[in-house]
């Protein structure tokens, strides 16, 4: 079977105008295989470049190089870096969940529909959705009582909670994860592990990066490790 991601010498350089054309270097000839059903974890310092190649795959960044073949539902294999716009739009409202460590959601939406407007874009009958969405806020032990507020009053952990709730609460194909436990306690973390055995049994693929090693371990299949852009090891 073929890789449900192949990347091929993924290069990201950002060009500093301000500085006379200056280059900085985010990641350089990254090549790596995702299976079907796997769970990839990077790990490096901060600045090594790990959250560059999560933001090509997503196309928050578009790549400078290389290419990513990706086997969509939707648009068959398909090459993320070079992909059109829409289509990149398309994958990720159907297919691909992205957990940040920074919530971005309008103002005036409650957390409960901030999980349901995700489901019902899939086309979840509303009253369904409200109920998923209920189940999943509890799962992670996000208080009721924060349900109808406002996130942008919420603490940084519950706001990666409510990130974590909107990601996986549809079940994606495949799902990117950014210090998926930073500011969690204990209890919290378990939570997050239940949930990302669940998604790798229902065949979810994931890649996520880690400071939080032993968490990482709990969970991945094989780890790799980045420095100064470049990914210098990795093993099973």
């Amino acid at each position: 079977m073929t890789p449900h991601l192949h990347i091929e010498n993924l290069t990201k350089t950002f060009t500093l105008h301000q500085f006379d054309g200056k280059q900085i270097v985010g990641c350089t000839d990254i090549n790596l295989d995702l299976e079907h059903g796997e769970f990839i974890g990077i790990t490096g310092k901060s600045g090594a470049g790990k959250s560059t190649i999560l933001k090509c795959i997503y196309r928050t960044y578009i790549p400078t190089s290389g290419s990513m073949m990706y086997h969509s539902d939707t648009h068959g294999l398909i090459d993320l870096a070079k992909a059109e716009e829409r289509d990149i739009l398309e994958i990720r409202q159907k297919e691909i969940g992205y957990v940040s460590q920074f919530l971005r959601v309008l103002p005036r939406v409650t957390a409960l529909d901030c999980v349901v407007e995700v489901l019902v874009e899939i086309g979840t009958e509303k009253a369904a959705a409200v109920a998923e969405a209920r189940a999943i806020l509890s799962h992670f032990q996000l208080s009721e009582s924060l349900w109808e507020s406002y996130p942008n009053t919420f603490s940084g952990g519950e706001k990666l909670r409510l990130n974590l709730a909107r990601a996986m609460v549809k079940r994606p194909k495949f799902l990117l994860l950014d210090e998926p436990t930073a500011s969690l306690d204990q209890g919290s973390k378990a939570s997050v592990r239940d949930m990302i055995i669940e998604l790798k049994r229902g065949g979810t693929s994931m890649i996520g990066i880690f400071h939080d090693l032993e968490f990482m371990e709990s969970v991945v299949d094989k780890e790799f490790n980045m420095r100064n852009g470049i990914m210098v090891g990795g093993y099973a």
